[in-house]
């Protein structure tokens, strides 16, 4: 298996971003953030995750992050997606849902063609990690993260999108402590 956008080394920064097959906007509902939310917490207090910069969009999450303590970022990235696949699925199911049948039925056709026995594929394979060389890099990454509501046209303001590392650096409330980094 080919090495290329994989984060392999350890205490080493990359930028990933993590899809939804097919696009899907599936973090259209606060339920379905917060699972992703809730994910990165316990990546952080339990797994070594630290992250730099994040944004949750309607179909994918950016990060800037490294592994530490000896956790390799690979994965810790593996772990996150097979959990969260599960608690998406497992929400879509119990929580009202009005997209329900297609999101399931569209899971359900992405993994028809894997040879390992699987009933729902939630996110597209890999996470097309780039490794962070430079300042330049980190600070062209973060500001493109940074922007990523804005240019979505979600909101206006990018400290005015709740789920994304902006937030974290305006000091405003927000649900996801990261390390906030002085390079501006």
């Amino acid at each position: 298996m080919s090495t290329k956008y994989k984060a392999t080394t350890t205490d080493e920064a990359y930028f990933i971003t993590i899809t939804a097959v097919g696009w899907i906007d599936i973090f259209t509902r606060l339920n379905q953030k917060n699972i992703l939310i809730n994910a990165l917490k316990y990546c952080q207090e339990n797994k070594g995750l630290e992250i730099y910069a994040y944004c949750i969009m309607s179909s994918h999450i950016h990060l800037l992050c490294k592994g530490t303590d000896g956790f390799v970022l690979s994965d810790i990235i593996r772990d996150f997606k097979k959990f969260t696949s599960k608690k998406i699925i497992q929400t879509i199911n119990d929580e009202p849902e009005s997209r329900r049948e297609w999101m399931m039925e569209y899971f359900q056709k992405a993994c028809e063609h894997l040879k390992k026995n699987q009933t729902y594929k939630v996110w597209q394979n890999g996470y097309h990690a780039e490794h962070i060389y430079s300042n330049k890099f980190i600070k062209q990454k973060i500001d493109y993260i940074h922007n990523n509501p804005v240019k979505d046209k979600t909101v206006t303001s990018p400290e005015d999108y709740y789920f994304s590392l902006a937030r974290n650096y305006s000091s405003l409330e927000n649900d996801l402590d990261i390390i906030v980094l002085s390079l501006f």
